[in-house]
């Protein structure tokens, strides 16, 4: 790539942070999420060709032939992936698409949990669809997105993350029916709070196998009462079937505890938002914390017992902030950050107690993005 690009046009995308409805996504559940002041921005050129050349800070370039969107198995897990993946979904849903020559950088720390793939997958949806004048819509993108992640990516994420970069503000996300997903904005008024990211320091890049495993132990329960998704099985029929549930093993059975908990739970943190009641919210944001710590057991990798930054993240939030603040897990878990709501009283001593735990800077304080995923004009 030649080192002088031409800036015709310039987008961006935003990161988000997950507030309720952890793993819920993708058993057609109900979340609520936000996008943040912290993007993916990629200036472009189209340059005339069937090629996207694409220089990202610390990836190097990467180059694409979308001539051919075929799966690659060599490309598994790698930005080529995200995008001929999305290249894909828009010629499969007769998008056109153009070569272009780009250069991305990011204020998103990659496998924090503030979904910088996401982000990436809807910033390179919004430069084909502005690229190529397509009449493409931020759900499209985000479709695209996910398509590109879970077939090309090679990870089984839900929808939340792209639906939030692309669409941007505090919203609610029903996922009842995935291609026509039911998206609320929400009112919220966090005035006296700060909202921080705790960068525990792990990272998410090789955590794919863990987030796999709580898609198939939930599809495991939802099976055994012939459904696919938990969303299709009725709460009351699944607790009075536990015992026979048990063979699947307990923790895919605690998983499910996890889902139909939080599935209920989001709406009231909706309502609570909407009408001024932070402590009611706070309160249900705690409780989600405990129950993806306890049920749902994506604090850490198994496999890793001795490191468990998300845990320890939790347990001293809880010391500091009490019941004046909340926390939870960012994200799919596993490793990452944690999401604290934080008295405006308390954002020194917060910050201050994380920083000596997990480094200088390990406390982000964010604002809630109302735009999402777009050009930048």
């Amino acid at each position: 790539m030649d080192k002088e690009i031409k800036t015709v046009r310039t987008f961006a995308a935003p990161g988000r942070i997950e507030i309720g409805g952890n793993h819920t996504d993708h058993q057609r559940g109900v979340v609520l999420a936000a996008a943040v002041d912290l993007e993916s921005r990629c200036i472009v050129s189209p340059n005339g060709t069937n090629t996207v050349r694409i220089e990202s800070q610390g990836f190097g370039i990467t180059e694409v032939d979308i001539s051919d969107v075929s799966v690659r198995e060599n490309e598994r897990g790698s930005t080529a992936a995200l995008i001929r993946g999305v290249a894909a979904w828009f010629k499969t849903h007769g998008f056109a698409v153009v070569g272009f020559d780009g250069r991305v950088s990011s204020d998103i720390p990659a496998g924090s949990g503030l979904s910088s793939s996401a982000a990436f997958e809807v910033l390179t949806g919004n430069v084909f669809c502005g690229l190529s004048g397509a009449d493409v819509s931020p759900l499209d993108i985000a479709l695209a997105g996910q398509y590109a992640e879970n077939v090309y990516f090679g990870k089984p994420s839900g929808l939340m993350d792209q639906v939030s970069s692309a669409f941007g503000g505090l919203v609610m996300i029903d996922f009842q029916d995935p291609d026509k997903p039911l998206i609320t904005p929400i009112r919220a008024d966090f005035e006296g709070f700060a909202v921080c990211v705790v960068d525990t320091g792990g990272s998410h890049a090789d955590l794919t196998p863990n987030y796999a495993e709580i898609s198939e132990e939930m599809r495991s329960v939802s099976n055994a009462f012939g459904k696919d998704y938990l969303r299709e099985v009725r709460e009351d029929e699944f607790y009075s079937s536990v015992g026979e549930l048990r063979h699947l093993g307990d923790r895919a059975v605690l998983r499910a505890v996890h889902f139909f908990g939080e599935n209920l739970r989001v709406p009231k943190q909706a309502v609570a938002l909407e009408k001024g009641n932070l402590s009611g919210f706070l309160e249900m944001v705690r409780d989600s914390g405990r129950s993806s710590l306890q049920y749902l057991q994506n604090a850490y990798d198994p496999a890793v017992p001795g490191e468990q930054g998300l845990t320890l993240a939790l347990a001293l939030s809880e010391r500091v902030l009490g019941d004046s603040g909340a926390s939870r897990i960012n994200g799919g878990g596993f490793a990452g950050t944690i999401l604290s709501f934080v008295p405006d009283s308390m954002r020194d001593e917060y910050s201050s107690s994380m920083s000596a735990a997990f480094g200088a800077g390990a406390c982000r304080f964010l604002n809630i993005r109302s735009s999402g995923g777009g050009e930048i004009v």
